[in-house]
């Protein structure tokens, strides 16, 4: 079988959960950042919440992405560790039930990855996350025929924070170059910079070639305070780049050109996932052998509608009415402008 997209990062229960901005400020919460946390910080939260609506889902940043590409009708494939607790076998069910090939067995000793998400009325998340079983993938749980099998090899960041997985995640780069198969790194989280940056910045000039951030991230990674500047910075190494600027919409740069993309507006609700799934709709668009101006179209989208509800994925059957007719829309144009040339 081959794959439009290989993915590799953590396997993350998300624990969702609405509070106010008295509630993270009363327990010394920086408001919108990641925080790894331990089991014992994560339940002292849980409990200071106790009485609040809790809704539970499978998460992870590359995960969410790889779930967006196959339901969007994309093949994917996705290397990560679960632990072999109830937690885990929802995990591995939920995602296989959504076609994602999963091919590592889940870790002997561990719990799954938590993550306490908090979300307050203005849709910013702060997360506080316990890593757990995710912190036990290796390089020897990276399979070269998968790899070999893939368009894009699409890597979560995150994983550079550990010593172990970011081995994991050298591999999966290194096989992909030797199989001539293009390789996305998408930075996760502006904290990442602080204890990465020098690693992401050899990456960018090295084998990857396609990265995705956000507005705060590419000026974290570059030192420049203008985000377009930012991603023509990166795209003198990178072949395509994709830099989210929230609702002003999006840019991407691609063959020397500067395709601006637009926002949507929309209630939002949680803000979860939003990178993620703009991820989703540009590999899925670019794998589909559209434009990256009707992949950005597409990821625009995808992200909007997700920020409209609650929680990182949006419900199977992505690619349902309003959706569907998006992606026809950009066929069509995208065929009228092959007829043209």
């Amino acid at each position: 079988m081959s794959y439009d997209v290989y993915g590799v990062g953590n396997a993350i229960m998300d624990i969702q959960v609405r509070c106010t901005d008295d509630f993270l400020q009363a327990n010394g919460l920086e408001k919108g950042m990641m925080t790894l946390v331990d089991e014992a910080q994560q339940e002292k939260i849980l409990q200071a919440l106790e009485g609040h609506t809790v809704n539970y889902c499978s998460g992870g940043s590359a995960a969410n992405t790889i779930v967006g590409i196959a339901d969007m009708g994309g093949t994917t494939a996705y290397a990560c560790k679960t632990g072999s607790d109830d937690f885990g076998t929802q995990y591995l069910e939920e995602m296989r039930h959504l076609k994602v090939n999963m091919g590592v067995a889940p870790a002997k000793i561990g719990a799954t990855g938590t993550c306490v998400v908090l979300i307050t009325p203005d849709a910013q998340r702060t997360m506080l996350t316990c890593l757990g079983a995710s912190t036990t993938l290796s390089a020897d749980d990276i399979d070269e025929a998968e790899i070999a099998r893939a368009k894009y090899v699409y890597i979560e960041g995150y994983l550079f924070a550990g010593e172990q997985t970011k081995a994991a995640a050298l591999k999966a780069i290194d096989l992909a170059v030797a199989h001539g198969v293009k390789v996305a790194l998408t930075i996760s989280d502006p904290f990442l910079i602080g204890i990465c940056r020098d690693e992401f910045i050899r990456l960018m000039e090295g084998p990857i070639d396609l990265l995705f951030c956000n507005e705060e991230e590419a000026k974290a990674l570059v030192g420049q305070s203008d985000a377009i500047a930012c991603a023509k910075f990166m795209h003198q190494y990178c072949e395509s780049v994709a830099v989210t600027l929230g609702e002003k919409g999006s840019v991407i740069m691609h063959g020397g050109e500067v395709i601006a993309i637009e926002g949507v507006a929309v209630d939002a609700l949680d803000s979860t996932g939003a990178g993620d799934m703009y991820a989703a709709g540009v590999l899925f668009g670019i794998t589909s052998h559209l434009s990256w101006q009707q992949s950005g179209h597409i990821a625009s989208h995808a992200a909007a509608r997700v920020v409209a509800q609650l929680g990182a994925r949006l419900p199977q059957g992505f690619v349902a009415k309003d959706m569907l007719e998006l992606l026809e829309n950009t066929v069509e144009k995208s065929l009228s402008s092959l007829a043209r040339q």
